[in-house]
């Protein structure tokens, strides 16, 4: 994805940037029209995000309970979720058992796993021990809620994640701004740029053909 993302960005700037030190009107165009496209598109994103956003819970939630059941297969994988557990001070997508999911953490009395009926490290309230307990999480899931909630985050992080939205949306809109007005920047000035390429094509046509021949 980001070798695909990262091929896109070096046309669209290849064009913009040999379009106006050649002043081709084709590679100026493409450019300008990239840019529209890709502004369309974030747009649309952006509406389509906010009226559908229960849909959008839903994937979310959906994709991150299917991070959590392959936790032991990527390390990768494992690693984001446990920052994401830790920043956001959560565990698991909508509760802490969501984590008998993974098969390591299953609670079911058939499981083998030494993890079995417990949470990811991630999970728990850290304090300021001299010692760190990282086995806290053990078990969890065979508490109830509150005694679990002494030990571990029981709220889901798409709970968390929401909470934070709506919190920093000044920042989230800051910097969607700062990312949509170098793309409307762009768009203008390709179009300034095209529309003095076609007044001096259209300049020098005219002084052509009615420029008189000295020796007549």
């Amino acid at each position: 994805m980001l070798l695909i993302v990262g091929v896109l960005m070096f046309i669209i700037t290849f064009c913009g940037c040999v379009g106006s030190l050649r002043e081709n009107l084709c590679l100026l165009q493409t450019f300008c029209i990239c840019l529209i496209v890709i502004f369309i598109l974030q747009l649309t994103a952006g509406v389509l995000g906010f009226i559908f956003s229960d849909k959008a819970r839903g994937k979310v939630t959906e994709v991150i309970n299917n991070a959590i059941v392959h936790y032991r297969d990527d390390i990768d994988l494992q690693n984001l979720i446990d920052f994401g557990q830790e920043e956001f001070d959560c565990c698991g997508a909508l509760r802490y058992l969501d984590w008998s999911q993974n098969m390591y953490f299953n609670c079911s009395k058939d499981n083998p796993s030494r993890e079995r009926c417990s949470v990811p490290f991630s999970c728990c309230i850290l304090r300021n021990d001299t010692v760190i307990n990282t086995m806290c999480g053990h078990n969890i899931q065979e508490l109830d809620y509150i005694e679990a909630g002494n030990r571990i985050h029981t709220n889901g992080c798409i709970d968390k994640i929401v909470d934070w939205i709506h919190s920093n949306l000044f920042l989230l809109g800051g910097i969607a701004l700062g990312l949509a007005i170098p793309q409307l920047a762009g768009m203008l000035l390709s179009q300034i740029l095209m529309n003095q390429i076609k007044d001096q094509i259209e300049l020098q046509n005219y002084n052509q053909k009615h420029s008189s021949d000295p020796w007549s």
